[in-house]
Parts: structure tokens; sequence; C-alpha cells
């Protein structure tokens, strides 16, 4: 069975300013709304994904109202042939960021039938955490009306060979360049590459679920798993809740391959050696002095994190090495912690930099570390485990997230 195809993927018209019209995921520097201010000055009137995602750091702020402008500026940019229809293809992308010379990926789509973040499911495409059903109204609200999708899901594959991305990646200068620019704030450069020959990729792909190569990796070769939600677990899981509710009035030729059945995404290998794993560490707000206390009594492991505040500065936190282990102590007491103590707010950060700057604003702001995931250790601990604690990794540092480029038409036709 194939859960990967290529689309009709719209990109930027030519003469487009690419410096502004790319952004970064939605759900970066959700605690520093500043930088997304800064970034609004920046780009001003010109074309821009700013136009079509709705930062989470803007949250509570008539969401309504914004979610109506965001499928205006996507009728806009169509209408008015901002974005254009590249062709039925993939795009092969390389990124380089502040802290690695290069990243591959390649973008797709996923067919959301192969793709289930339900328990105890075992779908070719998984859910990498815990799905929070209450976080996926407000984002399907999003694509009710979207004639478009412009995702920032990360797909991983677990290609030890290295024979699909890094492949076609060697054989670039067959392919169109279609892009090649600077992204803003610090983000790094972004190369694209047009492909069009796509049946071999597939077969390619088909072959990571095959009897032997399952064996080889997992011992087991009815394992019958081709790629894990990296990033965007949620993104993804609001893709299939709104195709989920699409397809019942469709017949079933309709569903077959209407443009809501399937997801763009960006594929990359886990072995990808500009692929970093890097923890997520957690900021709490408003809590009490008893968080304290409980914050202490999990000290149980040779792990050395830390409790960061404005007014003490670092302290030591005794944790288990393990990570998924430590993540889910740390995560366990701050959710229940929250429930006895609704006043108390919790925000999920990437990088010690950006922990600190948020602490050293906010006397009320006490930052946690956590200890990075293991990459070798993901797709064995999904197949065994089903899936990680909540926010138990990233792939890169803040800057280094996907920025949105691509996009595709979730509706019967708008062009």
């Amino acid at each position: 069975m194939r859960a990967f195809f290529p689309a009709h993927i719209l990109l930027p018209r030519p003469g487009t300013d690419l410096s502004k019209w790319a952004v970064i995921a939605c759900d970066q520097f959700t605690s520093q709304p500043e930088y997304w201010d800064a970034l609004n000055q920046q780009i001003g009137e010109a074309p821009s994904t700013l136009r079509l995602i709705l930062p989470e750091a803007y949250l509570g702020k008539d969401e309504v109202a914004e979610i109506q402008k965001i499928n205006r500026h996507m009728d806009e940019y169509l209408q008015k042939s901002v974005l254009l229809d590249a062709g039925n293809c993939m795009i092969l992308v390389e990124r380089q960021t502040p802290y690695v010379a290069k990243r591959l990926g390649l973008i797709l789509t996923v067919d959301l039938e192969m793709y289930s973040y339900a328990p105890g499911s075992h779908p070719l495409i998984r859910a990498t955490e815990q799905t929070v059903a209450s976080r996926i109204p407000p984002r399907v609200k999003i694509r009710e009306k979207a004639p478009i999708e412009i995702p920032h899901v990360l797909l991983l594959i677990n290609d030890k060979e290295e024979q699909i991305i890094e492949t076609l990646y060697a054989h670039r200068d067959t392919l169109e360049l279609v892009y090649d620019f600077d992204l803003n704030m610090n983000g790094g450069h972004l190369r694209g590459y047009k492909v069009t020959d796509l049946t071999a990729i597939q077969n390619q792909f088909e072959k990571l679920t095959s009897p032997k190569y399952s064996q080889k990796m997992y011992a087991n070769p009815q394992a019958g798993l081709l790629g894990l939600v990296g990033d965007g677990n949620h993104s993804l899981a609001s893709a299939k809740a709104h195709w989920d509710n699409v397809k019942q009035s469709l017949t079933e030729a309709q569903k077959q391959d209407h443009p809501a059945r399937y997801a763009l995404v960006e594929v990359e290998n886990i072995y990808d050696e500009g692929l970093k794993f890097e923890p997520i560490h957690r900021v709490v707000f408003f809590a009490d002095q008893d968080f304290w206390s409980g914050l202490w009594n999990l000290q149980c492991g040779s792990y050395h994190a830390a409790v960061y505040t404005k007014t003490h500065g670092a302290r030591p936190l005794h944790l288990p090495k393990v990570a998924p282990v430590a993540i889910k102590l740390i995560q366990d007491y701050i959710d229940s912690y929250i429930k006895t103590h609704p006043g108390t707010k919790v925000d999920y950060v990437h990088g010690m930099d950006n922990l600190q700057a948020i602490c050293d604003k906010d006397r009320d702001a006490i930052g946690i570390t956590l200890p990075p995931l293991a990459k070798a250790d993901l797709f064995p601990y999904v197949l065994k485990e089903g899936v990680l604690p909540r926010k138990s990794f990233s792939m890169g540092e803040a800057v280094e997230k996907r920025y949105y480029f691509e996009s595709k038409l979730i509706v019967a036709s708008k062009i």
C-alpha cells in the first residue's frame, strides 16, 4: 500500500519577495509576541504566508475575525495569481540553519486514510505523541472554509541506507531549481528543487514497509510502519478530522481523489545528519509556593536538569536519564498541579536561550529543562509503547522549524 503521493503544489509567482513570503511555523515563539510583531513590521504589505496562518502567540484575540481574514487572503492570493500551480510534483528541500549546514526534506502529500492518531491503531503513518482532542477543533475551524492548506508538518522516515532523499539530492543538478533565498528572522537559507520522476520514489517508500526491511529494522516483519509525525502532530490530526468531516457527503468515487484527503507534508529521514533532536522545555507561570515542594520531591535520577527563575537563576534538578520517563514525570506533575490550580499556565519552549529570555522577563515564570531524546530510540519506542509523552522532543532549535512556503488546494477547484 502507498501512503505518499505527489501533488499539484502551489508556489508563489515569480517576482514575489520570498524573504517576506516564507515565515516560521505558527506554534513557535508563543510566549514572545514581540517576535511576531517584529516579523509583521518587516513584511509590511507584501504577499506573505503570515497572512495565511494564525500565530499561536495571538490566540484569544478575536480568533473568529482572524480566521475570516486568513480565508479572505487565501481567496485573494488565488484570484490574483499570487499562487501558481507548479504541476504534479514533489519538491526536494535543502535547508541551511544557524546550527546546521544542510538538512534535507521532500515535500509531498500523505493519504490521510493511511494515518491515524487513535490509541491502539497501527496505520502506516502514526503520531509520536498523545493527541490532545481539545486542540483539534480550533484548527479544524481554520480549514472549514479554507481553499488551501499551507502546512508545517514534518514526517520522519527510517531510511537507514539513505536511498531516497539523499539519492535525489546527489542528483539535484538534473532537477529544476524553483527557489533559492535567505529566510527572514535568522532562519537560514532555503532551496527547492522540482521532482517529476515520481514512480521510482514511491516504489522506494514502499520498500521501507516490506517484511524484509521491517525484520531488519525492528525484528518484526509485520511492523507496517512507514512514517512518524516528527513535528505538527496536532496539525496533521486536524487535517484528518477535517477530511473525516468532508467525506461524509462524498460518494465512494469522489473520496478517492478529493484534495482534502491528501495533506501536504515535508518528509525527512531520521538519519539525516542535519536533523537534530532537541528537548522541549517547560515554563510554568503563576504557580503558588506549593509547586516547589512537589517539584523537588520528583528528584529520582542521574540526569542533571535545571530549574530556572529570574530571582535565583539556574538550580539543579535530578531526573531519570531515560528521556521519555523524565518527560512524563514532569508533564504529569504539571498537568495534575494545573487541575488544582487553574490560574497556573504552562508553555513549551525550544532552546535554553528562549527559556532564559522568558524567565528573565517574567518573575512569575519557572523554567524547567528536560533531557533530549535519542533519535535511534524513536521508531522502536513508538512501535513498542504507542506514543511518547506530550511535547517530548523538537526537531532542531526554534529558528530551525519549518518555514511555510508550499501550499495545496484542499477544495475541488479554485484555480
